[in-house]
């Protein structure tokens, strides 16, 4: 069944008219499918408890011919608390706009977040942490994040942790390096650590038979 709209939109990508005609029904699907996710509509339908924070605003001062111009840059974290999280930056020359795009353009950043119980004091088996450890790079700063156990809570800075908030990352061990008061680099490697979570390759099980 094709979803319903709120608004008139006219799907301009491939994967947009896919998720329009209901061919393509839940981000898992949207995701797998390898086409890239150019128009926000497409992550209001498959996610629509999608929650947005604003990280940080900056005033931005240019010199041109013309005199000083003024934007303001915005960044901006999304994510439904549940494995999914998307950053994302804009700028505009009132503070409303640069919010408003840098918003859709954390939805189009999207990234689905892989979740586990990697922690050798745990052991509970639920996807409350990272499932190993991985480590994110924006700038000069860096980040690790480790498996905690269940009931540690975020161990992490503030920006890192609104970040891991909105991925539904409960418990994990952070470690960082650089500048941290630098709230736009902090914020990006911390979604690059959690985007790493997709790469990691489980062990495979080997079953011991009796003679």
């Amino acid at each position: 069944m094709a979803y319903q709209y709120e608004e008139d939109w006219v799907p301009l990508t491939r994967l947009g008219s896919l998720v329009a005609e209901g061919q393509i029904t839940s981000m898992d699907e949207a995701i797998e499918s390898g086409l890239p996710i150019r128009e926000s509509n497409i992550v209001d339908i498959l996610l629509p408890g999608l929650e947005d924070e604003v990280l940080d605003i900056n005033m931005v001062q240019r010199m041109t011919d013309s005199g000083r111009r003024v934007k303001f840059r915005a960044t901006v974290i999304v994510g439904n608390g549940d494995g999914y999280v998307g950053l994302g930056q804009a700028k505009d020359g009132q503070v409303g706009p640069a919010i408003r795009k840098a918003i859709r353009n954390a939805k189009m950043n999207i990234t689905r977040v892989k979740r586990g119980c990697g922690s050798w004091e745990c052991g509970c088996g639920l996807p409350h942490t990272v499932p190993s450890e991985v480590r994110g790079k924006a700038g000069s700063v860096n980040v690790e994040l480790k498996p905690a156990p269940r009931g540690l809570g975020l161990a992490a800075g503030d920006t890192a942790r609104k970040v891991l908030e909105k991925a539904g990352i409960k418990d994990v061990w952070t470690r960082t390096e650089g500048q941290t008061r630098t709230t736009l680099n902090f914020a990006k490697a911390t979604y690059n650590a959690l985007k790493h979570t997709g790469t990691i390759r489980e062990p495979l099980k080997m079953e011991c038979k009796e003679a």
